[in-house]
């Protein structure tokens, strides 16, 4: 007589059951492994923008110190804010475009929704500078306090409205620091403002790249 099949015992050529503690921690490991590969703002690359923006606002900072009365930065300064610039937008434009590699639908058209939204506000911030001056306000707020400020102010407000909508609280945490860096450099004035926020901006930056790499390793240790 044919024994009924014990439902503990393995079946021959076949693997076990999957333990479901077993498959949510290989979940989590996957989960953390994708985000390692694919992660928008890599350590090593806001270790790089902290440095590059405290060069580009430091000579920015020295091109107008000592400056009475104030008239902007130097055309050299501008042009080194430039380059450095471009070249983070490089990396940047990379790492965004490795993190939404297999990314499409819903999720895919939000992202670049809340990109080409924070996109337009920075065009727009820029457009409100030229009214400034159409409207014969002092050099001291059209090429000092305002461009200093007010695009990361506006900005970053905008940017930590959008990773908390995403639950990105990291991300929610630095661009917010950035709005908060920018209010107060606005009271350093016209020139100490550009060194303020040099700084700030540094600070932050390194701060998240550190929060990253300790959310690594400890989803290392725990895996």
């Amino acid at each position: 007589m044919t024994q009924p099949p014990n439902p503990n015992e393995t079946v021959p050529g076949h693997d076990s059951p999957l333990d479901p503690q077993e498959a949510a921690t290989m979940l989590d490991q996957a989960t953390q492994q994708a985000r390692r590969k694919f992660q928008p703002n890599p350590p090593l690359l806001n270790v790089f923008r902290a440095f590059v923006v405290l060069a580009a606002f430091g000579s920015l900072w020295l091109s107008v110190r000592g400056q009475h009365p104030y008239t902007g930065p130097s055309g050299w300064a501008i042009a080194i804010a430039y380059v450095l610039v471009a070249v983070v937008i490089g990396w940047s434009a990379s790492a965004l475009k490795r993190s939404g590699a297999g990314v499409t639908g819903p999720a895919q058209r939000a992202r670049n929704l809340g990109i080409g939204v924070l996109l337009v506000g920075w065009v727009l911030v820029y457009v409100f500078q030229g009214a400034l001056y159409k409207a014969g306000a002092p050099h001291d707020i059209v090429y000092g306090l305002y461009p200093a400020t007010a695009p990361f102010f506006i900005i970053g407000l905008a940017g930590a409205a959008n990773s908390a909508g995403r639950e990105d609280w990291p991300m929610a945490a630095t661009t917010l620091a950035v709005a908060v860096v920018a209010a107060v450099a606005a009271f350093g004035g016209p020139i100490d403002c550009w060194l303020i926020m040099g700084t700030g901006l540094c600070l932050a930056m390194l701060g998240n790249a550190a929060f990253t790499v300790w959310q690594q390793r400890r989803s290392v240790v725990r895996a």
